[in-house]
């Protein structure tokens, strides 16, 4: 996916970019000397103070709503873990107002001319699509499959490889004709190298809900029975879909329109082919921590 450019002069009105008397971005609650230049993002709040335990000194703690920030120094790198709650729409507004702080003038409200690009490294829990992916194993995401409809309210422009892996799943899975049109957003390559080389590489789905939407049924029936198996058995030039979370296509796609550097790395908490469940999934993500702030 290209980035998208925006040298617009004009001043960014207060309803667009909102701003508190603190001058802290809305949502997030930061000021822009706040943020660090590695930014890990988690779904929990609690998560949050387990990995900034790891480091040598934090500077700042803010906590609104569900978004809780700590930043501060790791082998001499400015981090930041943010917590984001569980899904796109929160991802739509951890990204946006990230590059934000970095990327416009909060005095003058217009964009600045020198673009200031972050590393955003996803790090959270899934479920596995394939059977011979154990529980409490890694997978790094190389491509976001996004059901989610959120890249649709902008202007993306998708590269060839990601157009071909959005037709092939067209022609192998029956997806209904009323919902959202899927999309494939791919991951920064160097990035997830980096993090994940020596993990489970593969295409990760992102649903936009944790039930129906993920093929689950307690009381209420799914449009299409068996899309799990499909989704299973879906392959491009040997690439497969490997995991199933609910951030990954969306934090994909707004990164790489805004010029940032992304990958989604997640722990193996349940296998919905083997019907498997880790026994201490809280081990597992705190093994994830360790290896991903090992390489950052």
């Amino acid at each position: 996916m290209q980035q998208e450019v925006n040298f617009s002069e004009k001043s960014i009105p207060p309803t667009e970019l909102i701003i508190t008397d603190e001058g802290r971005i809305y949502h997030l609650d930061l000021l822009p000397e706040e943020v660090g230049s590695t930014i890990i993002l988690v779904g929990d709040q609690e998560r949050v103070p387990t990995i900034s335990k790891y480091f040598d000194r934090i500077e700042v703690k803010r906590a609104k709503r569900e978004f809780v920030t700590h930043t501060g120094l790791l082998n001499n790198k400015r981090v930041s873990i943010i917590s984001t709650g569980i899904g796109c729409d929160n991802i739509d507004i951890v990204i946006n107002e990230l590059d934000a702080l970095l990327n416009i003038d909060f005095k003058s409200k217009k964009i600045k001319k020198n673009h200031t690009s972050l590393k955003i490294i996803r790090l959270g829990t899934c479920g596995a699509l394939q059977k011979e992916i154990p529980v409490d194993k890694f997978v790094i995401s190389s491509y976001g499959l996004g059901f989610d409809g959120l890249l649709s309210f902008y202007n993306p422009v998708f590269n060839h490889e990601e157009l071909a892996l959005q037709k092939a799943f067209l022609q192998q899975i029956p997806w209904p004709t009323e919902a959202n049109k899927p999309y494939f957003v791919s991951a920064n390559e160097k990035l997830c190298e980096k993090i994940g080389k020596d993990m489970f590489q593969g295409i990760t789905a992102t649903a936009n809900g944790f039930y129906g939407p993920q093929g689950r049924t307690l009381r209420l029936t799914t449009k299409v029975p068996d899309m799990n198996e499909f989704l299973n058995r879906f392959d491009y030039k040997g690439l497969k879909i490997l995991n199933f979370e609910m951030e990954t296509s969306a934090l994909y796609g707004l990164s790489a329109m805004l010029g940032h550097q992304a990958c989604t790395v997640c722990a193996v908490i349940g296998n919905r082919f083997s019907n498997t469940f880790s026994k201490d999934y809280k081990k597992a993500v705190e093994n994830l921590v360790e290896i991903v702030l090992s390489r950052i």
